[in-house]
């Protein structure tokens, strides 16, 4: 077995690399797909709107084959079986394959004790997603280790989820995200990027994380070489945490933190191309 060389470096909103990569989205507006649940359809599309994305979100009959295919970018939230059928999202994904778009699995309370649930993320999984994005515990369990969680909610550390991802990344030749007080994004050849900062409040908000998918999803449609991918999944995430940290400054409270998180990232994707 070969081994790999892991290269690691850090990514904030103000590096270089940054700015010209969330400059896309905006400049671009992909349409961007999601099959996500109700709990996190709304904010989900607002965080999309805000970034200057084109969401829609839903498997109405036929928008699964049809905007899988027809989408700049698909991003696929496991836990939006509750409100969609497994052959609703098996369709987009195969759509998206078929037709070369790039797809976001969030593996949504994989590992919490639903066997027959998890069986389903592990056949999504298989169909060669381009990003892979969860909490640690989400990703110990899909790259096949005994992490435990509590519901949606991790009980491991991104220490502990950092090996195991890796070897998932390599394994499905997907980037791998994994969120936490820092959030660590992995690529299949050992790269890893860093990205520190965010603010607690994240976890307070029903549905951030599945939003952050969506607007990977996004980042993906504008990056047509696989090789600049790994550059713009961090700054997706970088955009993420500067957001969080100039919401809480004005924030009282959860709530309004959620509405102010939206504004920020309105204003950070605004302040982007200036």
């Amino acid at each position: 077995m070969h081994s790999v060389t892991c290269v690691t470096r850090r990514m904030q909103y103000d590096s270089p690399d940054c700015g010209p990569a969330l400059r896309r989205i905006r400049s671009q507006a992909p349409f961007v797909y999601g099959l996500t649940n109700y709990v996190a359809a709304t904010l989900s599309a607002n965080v999309l709107l805000a970034a200057g994305a084109a969401p829609a979100i839903g498997a109405a009959p036929g928008w699964p084959a049809a905007f899988g295919a027809q989408a700049g970018g698909l991003w696929v939230n496991a836990a939006g079986l509750i409100n969609a059928t497994m052959q609703d999202m098996l369709a987009a994904i195969d759509a998206a394959n078929a037709a070369g778009v790039p797809w976001v699995l969030d593996p949504v309370a994989m590992g919490a004790g639903a066997a027959e649930y998890d069986d389903i993320i592990r056949t999504m999984a298989a169909r060669r997603p381009a990003v892979i994005r969860g909490n640690a515990s989400e990703i110990m369990a899909l790259a096949g280790g005994a992490a435990s969680a509590r519901g949606v909610e991790t009980t491991a550390s991104i220490a502990q989820a950092v090996p195991p991802g890796q070897a998932l990344a390599r394994r499905l030749g997907a980037i791998v995200a994994i969120s936490g007080p820092e959030d660590h994004v992995l690529s299949p050849d050992g790269q890893q990027v860093i990205i520190p900062g965010g603010h607690r409040w994240l976890t307070t908000v029903t549905g951030a994380g599945c939003a952050l998918g969506g607007l990977i999803a996004a980042g993906l449609a504008v990056t047509p070489l696989p090789g600049e991918q790994l550059t713009m999944v961090a700054a997706v995430h970088a955009l993420y945490a500067r957001a969080a940290e100039k919401a809480a400054g004005a924030a009282q409270g959860p709530a309004s933190f959620a509405t102010g998180f939206v504004d920020a990232l309105a204003q950070l994707q605004g302040m982007a191309g200036d």
